[in-house]
């Protein structure tokens, strides 16, 4: 009889025990899960911070792009200049010490300009293209039809994005 109450006391202790284990591996499972949502937690939040530093250096990047053509617009406006003055003069001006003078400032600017990606836009001659010509007027002339025929104000690009457009004149054909 005391082998068979002993018996009994271990059924019943043994279902405690499988309770405490199954309790034990539960609670084992809801830490495991937790885990797995605080790493995805923290992989999305260096993700969103990582978005965020690229999306804040490129912002940057544009400000300062932003700046600089501002100043590239108002230099190739001096730039233009020049070279409306250095049409005006005459060739024995230019063959003084003051007017080679003047052609080497106009030089040195057009350097400088196309050291920081400022090139002027080439246009005459060329077929009308909208992106990078602003057609003021049309004019009768030697070019065919849709063919920029003269050039009013000239035009740039910076990193080749056009920063002003050139403004034309397209022929009408001959």
């Amino acid at each position: 009889m005391q082998d068979m109450a002993k018996k009994k006391k271990q059924e019943d202790i043994m279902p405690e025990e499988e309770l405490l284990q199954a309790e034990e591996c539960e609670a084992e499972r809801d830490l495991e899960a937790e885990l797995d949502a605080m790493k995805d937690k923290y992989l999305r939040t260096m993700a969103e911070f990582e978005n965020y530093r690229n999306r804040t250096n490129q912002e940057k990047s544009d400000w300062i792009r932003h700046a600089s053509k501002e100043l590239a617009l108002k230099i190739c406006d001096v730039a233009d200049n020049f070279e409306r003055a250095i049409a005006q003069a005459k060739d024995e001006d230019l063959d003084t010490p003051f007017g080679k003078g003047v052609l080497l400032i106009e030089k040195q600017l057009l350097n400088a300009l196309d050291k920081e990606g400022v090139q002027r836009i080439d246009a005459l001659g060329k077929e009308f293209d909208p992106e990078v010509h602003d057609a003021l007027s049309h004019i009768p002339s030697e070019y065919d039809e849709n063919i920029v025929a003269a050039i009013i104000k000239n035009g740039y690009t910076m990193h080749d994005k056009v920063i002003r457009a050139v403004q034309v004149a397209v022929s009408n054909g001959k």
